[in-house]
């Protein structure tokens, strides 16, 4: 009988991460509590979230033809498609898509003639963007499940990818990237909003608990864009910059942050004051695949 080669240790931390975060966003899609993000930077109630529109950069007309369940569960830091060019009749790929808020954005841009894939790994989260779907009425919106380090697109299938705070939470970031260069067209582009991270100590990267916060998985930025060259990707830059003010930051770490232990290390972070909220903010990053 051949034995099974072993376990590698970053393999098993992968699917320990991805099980974290699976859980996580599985909870939050059965919640109107925070999510990625924090209720004073993206999380929050529909009808008291000026932080979409004054952080995230959605505007007030966008929100207010969207269901109100896609708004209340929007969990990222920024609008992906604030700083794109999406056209009419264009197919995006939105990573990481969870209750559709900017699915639902895309498919009004891209129209009739376009269409627009959400892919997410928590089931709980794609049964309520397709929920959002029907509700909003439109039919060039689809939503697969999958992971973003092994999507189930085609070759060279998509015009855009798009996502938001979502690839921080991504173990393996390179195979996300070469998977985003895969699926794109010759010449298309990429718009992403993110966390990014300076400076941020090992023990806190280490802990799996801190991953959900969006903390312990952003890397530095240089990091990022250099990943995404990497991948074949030109033309990468960071389009804009939105830093977060130390409330922002307290609340994100006390509402995501789960165990004690991993509390003591938030609360280690935030005691390093304004040096702590300058290593954590949110990079509009930009990028295309070769003609």
């Amino acid at each position: 009988m051949t034995a099974k080669p072993p376990v590698r240790k970053q393999d098993q931390q992968s699917t320990e991460i991805k099980k974290a975060v699976r859980l996580r966003y599985a909870s939050a899609a059965t919640s109107t509590s925070s999510g990625c993000c924090g209720r004073s930077t993206g999380c929050g109630p529909a009808k008291a979230r000026p932080d979409l529109v004054e952080i995230s950069h959605y505007s007030p007309e966008e929100l207010a033809g969207l269901p109100e369940d896609a708004v209340e569960h929007a969990l990222g830091c920024g609008n992906p498609l604030a700083f794109s060019g999406v056209k009419e009749g264009e197919v995006v790929l939105d990573i990481g898509s969870g209750a559709g808020i900017d699915a639902l954005l895309a498919s009004k841009i891209v129209g009739p003639k376009g269409r627009v894939i959400g892919l997410d790994f928590t089931p709980e989260m794609i049964a309520k963007a397709q929920e959002n779907v029907a509700r909003a009425g439109v039919s060039n919106v689809e939503f697969r499940f999958g992971d973003a380090d092994n999507m189930p697109l085609e070759d060279s299938s998509v015009d855009w990818v798009i996502s938001n705070c979502v690839i921080n939470l991504a173990p393996d970031k390179r195979r996300v990237f070469s998977e985003v260069f895969r699926v794109l067209k010759p010449g298309g582009s990429v718009s992403i909003s993110d966390i990014v991270t300076a400076g941020l100590s090992e023990e806190v990267k280490s802990q799996i608990g801190l991953w959900t916060s969006c903390i312990a998985g952003a890397i530095e930025e240089e990091a990022y864009l250099g990943i995404m060259r990497e991948a074949g990707l030109v033309d990468v830059s960071v389009a804009a910059r939105q830093r977060y003010d130390q409330a922002s930051v307290l609340e994100l770490l006390e509402e995501m942050v789960q165990s004690q232990a991993d509390r003591r290390l938030a609360k280690g972070l935030l005691g390093q004051g304004k040096e702590a909220v300058s290593k954590i903010w949110s990079a509009k990053i930009v990028g295309r695949k070769p003609a």
